[in-house]
């Protein structure tokens, strides 16, 4: 029945769509193809032919940005001239690809697979060898994990960058926050920005990580993961829990060709791009940071798709990159560890905040002690940034008046943190509902205060993201949740600095503090409110660095 369909749909395709503005690849061929899936409904790609006759090998990409631009078909172009077809793949109901538009829905194990569709069709086409690889970051990265549960047959390895496997975790919603207006606009990728709509609304239906969410969660699925994956995470990146997620979970979880099989390597880098770069924000590693991707793709798929006996499935599981401080000669870090597994056994280090504005492994003895300030979401601190702003200067942010900030004393010996870091925070509002965003930082002898790491959690998520409870209006409320991935070692003369707050837009969206649901289409002004950090004897906050012997 497999073979019958995939010959239909083979049979169905419309080989020649609408053409592409016309770019010079050199000896490679490019042609615009409509892939139909099994409803009938066509998928724009791009497909690449490298040089020569001959049956080739297949790799493709979905997402659900344009794949149409020119610098996206001339990477393609030449990573096919290592001797595989290339196809560039947008999702459905984005740009030329048809059908309606619901975000990543139509690639998972519901009654649409586009993913397993368009893979399966690659292998049937009198080009193809047969053999399947899948690469891309972030959204494609997403599609890669939702495509391996679907486990279709010619798949044969993948290499995805800077992953993820929850869409409510890491997409949709960060810490239970909401970015609406992010959302809003993304809705330009929509063939019919109708769709974008009516699925942002079926998302305020379900603000809690309920089962609509878990049917968009590929953590539940490892065991159905079956294959070969390289995978690229990247120390300045929220998604880089994604990237080590994928790899713990395929390689101790996934089918007989996935665990003990997977491969993951973290570095000093942002999410996205290739290659993968030593010029990282405000800073400059070593020549040894830099990574060429495609360079090691390639290698990676002649062995897995091609047979090539180059070794690429014997290096060691895990690298590393233990990062240092820039720019200071003799520092230590800035080098390449290698590992059977990840993480690292570590020891657990509590860093209390202190009442004088330090940070202390000493738990703090005052017996009331707190630090407030004001959150309005009508005048929110400024965070002008897109995406994370790792890697650079935070002291603008720290230094606004509703901001407040952690340092411990100058650092006698360097200090080395490997691992996840974790935030346990005592807090209270005069508001039923706001949110806290814990950031941690590389204080620099010349007052640079570099951001590693920062993460949010919305207060009514404090007991999970699974249900809310609002807060009591000034009732003291734990909050724990991680806050990153790092690998560090923060060199004698530096310091370790804590900041917390609760607006900085546009990066963090306002929370309006009301405590009523929050709607991508009602805006209500929101109020304002005190929020506390506690610390003293009793209520202890902290964040808890691993720290390696």
């Amino acid at each position: 029945m497999r073979h019958a369909l995939f010959v239909l749909l083979t049979a169905c395709a419309s080989l020649h769509a609408a053409s592409p503005t016309k770019l010079d690849f050199g000896p490679v061929r490019e042609e615009h193809i409509m892939i139909p899936m099994r409803d009938g409904k066509k998928l724009s790609a791009y497909v690449f032919f490298p040089p020569g006759e001959g049956k080739f090998p297949a790799i493709f990409e979905q997402r659900y940005a344009d794949i149409s631009s020119a610098g996206s078909r001339k990477a393609a172009a030449k990573f096919a001239e290592g001797g595989f077809v290339i196809a560039l793949v947008n999702y459905r109901g984005t740009h030329e690809s048809e059908g309606v538009y619901r975000g990543y829905r139509g690639l998972q194990w519901g009654p649409l697979r586009d993913g397993y569709d368009v893979c399966e069709w690659l292998a049937a086409q009198p080009w193809c060898t047969g053999k399947i690889g899948t690469y891309g970051g972030s959204q494609a990265g997403y599609a890669q994990n939702y495509l391996a549960v679907t486990q279709p047959p010619h798949l044969v390895a993948q290499y995805m960058t800077d992953t993820g496997l929850s869409l409510y975790q890491e997409g949709y919603r960060i810490g239970g926050a909401t970015k609406p207006q992010r959302f809003i606009k993304g809705g330009s990728v929509a063939r019919d920005i109708k769709d974008n709509e009516a699925m942002l609304r079926e998302w305020d239906q379900h603000p809690d990580y309920d089962d609509f969410w878990k049917d968009e969660d590929a953590s539940l699925h490892f065991d159905k993961m079956n294959y070969p994956c390289f995978t690229i995470g990247s120390w300045f990146d929220f998604m880089c829990q994604g990237s080590v997620a994928s790899f713990i979970g395929r390689n101790q979880h996934g089918g007989p060709n996935s665990r003990g099989q997977q491969q993951l390597i973290i570095g000093p880098w942002l999410h996205g791009g290739y290659p993968k770069s030593n010029k990282i924000g405000e800073l400059v590693f070593p020549e040894n940071a830099f990574f060429d991707v495609y360079a090691h793709m390639t290698k990676w798929f002649n062995h897995y798709l091609k047979g090539e006996n180059n070794g690429i499935e014997k290096d060691t599981p895990v690298k590393y990159y233990v990062m240092g401080a820039t720019g200071e000669e003799g520092a230590p870090g800035n080098v390449w560890r290698e590992a059977k597994d990840f993480p690292p056994a570590s020891k657990a280090a509590d860093w209390f905040l202190q009442p004088d504005g330090k940070l202390a492994p000493a738990r703090p003895s005052a017996a009331k002690a707190s630090t407030s300030y004001l959150s309005d979401p009508v005048h929110p601190m400024s965070l002008p940034y897109a995406g994370f702003p790792g890697a650079k200067d935070a002291r603008g942010f720290e230094e606004q008046a509703e901001v407040r900030t952690w340092t411990t004393e100058v650092l006698s010996q360097p200090l080395e943190v490997t691992g996840r870091i974790k935030g346990e925070v005592f807090v209270s509002s005069t508001a039923k509902d706001t949110d806290f965003f814990l950031r941690v930082t590389d204080l620099y002898p010349d007052g640079r205060s570099i951001l590693l790491v920062d993460y949010p959690l919305r207060a009514r998520y404090h007991e999970g993201f699974d249900h809310q409870k609002l807060l009591v209006p000034g009732e003291v409320t734990k909050l724990s949740w991680d806050i990153g991935w790092v690998s560090i070692i923060f060199n004698k003369g530096h310091r370790i600095r804590v900041t917390i707050a609760s607006t900085g837009a546009p990066y963090y969206e306002p929370n309006p503090q009301t405590g009523a649901p929050i709607s991508h289409f009602i805006t209500e002004p929101g109020v304002s409110a005190i929020n506390t950090i506690w610390h003293d004897s009793n209520h202890a906050s902290k964040v808890i660095l691993p720290m390696l012997p």
